[in-house]
């Protein structure tokens, strides 16, 4: 069975939002993040990753959020067969988001890339990652 493990809020200001979450809920931070599609934070619960992401640009948040947006971002499912979850997701009729996976370095037949390996559509236009090994400062 999936797990969610993963939840990404996007934001314009990832200092004041991850500072709420670890001061308001006891979240701690796993690491700093400042790469060339996004910077933030990864706070976790010890059993879900919290990435809180300023994106740097459109092609990695996607085309329907945009680098502007604010809010619920994506959620990642951690899975136990990927090729599984990818004909699943097929037969669903969710395919994967090629243009987010190529922006991101990441997809199949890709080297696993931080903590994504996979992003997908699913319905009502949300985004999903699909990772086999997980998301640090998530429990197994």
């Amino acid at each position: 069975m999936a797990k969610i493990k993963h939840i990404a809020i996007a934001t314009q200001d990832a200092e004041k939002t991850a500072k709420f979450y670890t001061e308001v809920f006891g979240l701690t931070e796993i690491a700093k993040l400042d790469s060339p599609n996004a910077s933030g934070y990864y706070l976790s619960d010890g059993d879900i990753n919290v990435a809180i992401l300023d994106f740097k640009n459109d092609q990695v948040a996607g085309p329907e959020y945009g680098q502007g947006y604010s809010g619920i971002h994506h959620i990642g499912f951690q899975v136990d067969d990927l090729k599984e979850v990818a004909n699943k997701l097929e037969a669903a009729g969710s395919m994967p988001r090629d243009e987010i996976n190529r922006a991101l370095g990441v997809g199949m037949d890709h080297p696993r890339h931080a903590n994504v390996e996979v992003k997908y559509g699913a319905p009502d236009g949300v985004i999903i990652d699909v990772s086999q090994t997980g998301w640090v400062g998530t429990s197994q």
